[in-house]
């Protein structure tokens, strides 16, 4: 029987991959790749010639069984995502869950997520946080922004920069202007930032500064 291997993959600098990544990816029958053209950059790098298939958010509730299936009929199979850990705010959970449906051996590598070194560089206290991930954008908003008002562990939310002030303006508003709080963006990236303050001035900062890049928002406990 094969197995299913999660490979994390640089979420910036190519140099963060791990050694043992590149071996699997150059070694196993396929690669899942959420979007093989941006992944192709990747694998071009590091001279990985395995054949690539497309797992994506849109694709992936239809062939999870499939792949499963063929994992348990003998191939060794890599799943990456765009950047970072697969199944972290990206797909993946469902063909984990499948494969261990099916009696499928799952095995995730070591590497790069974008939160913890947000959540080291924030200051702020990190022996006990949740991880809240994106915020749903609509629907049920309000009635989770209630909710972590009253959280006491340290927050962790991924957001676009699109929404970077709208979110802060509203975790603002929830959970207390004074609220001490911390905004990184493009972690391991040449313009990497961390800027740290109160949610109100983080607000003014990127209301004034206008926000590029892949942000992680951090925000302490009550």
């Amino acid at each position: 029987m094969g197995k299913l291997i999660v490979v994390p993959t640089p979420i910036g600098n190519l140099e963060d991959i791990t050694l043992r990544a590149i071996n699997v990816l150059k070694n196993c029958d396929l690669i899942l790749a959420e979007d093989t053209r941006t992944s192709g950059f990747l694998l071009k790098h590091f001279g990985i010639e395995t054949r690539m298939q497309s797992h994506h958010k849109f694709n992936e509730h239809q062939t999870a069984t499939h792949v499963a299936e063929r994992i348990k009929a003998g191939e060794t199979i890599a799943l990456i995502s765009d950047a970072g850990t697969p199944a972290i705010s990206d797909p993946g959970f469902l063909l984990v869950r499948a494969c261990v449906q099916e009696g499928v051996e799952v095995e995730c590598l070591p590497g790069a997520t974008a939160f913890v070194p947000a959540l080291v560089m924030s200051g702020l206290p990190n022996d006990r946080f949740c991880f809240e991930g994106f915020l749903p954008q609509k629907k049920g908003r309000q009635t989770r922004l209630k909710e972590l008002s009253e959280e006491s562990r340290t927050m962790v939310f991924y957001e676009s920069p699109y929404r970077v002030v709208k979110t802060l303006t509203q975790l603002s508003e929830f959970l207390g202007a004074s609220r001490n709080a911390s905004v990184s963006r493009e972690i391991s990236k040449m313009f990497e930032e961390t800027v740290r303050g109160t949610l109100s001035e983080l607000t003014t900062h990127f209301t004034a500064n206008e926000p590029k890049g892949e942000f992680v928002i951090i925000v302490e406990g009550k």
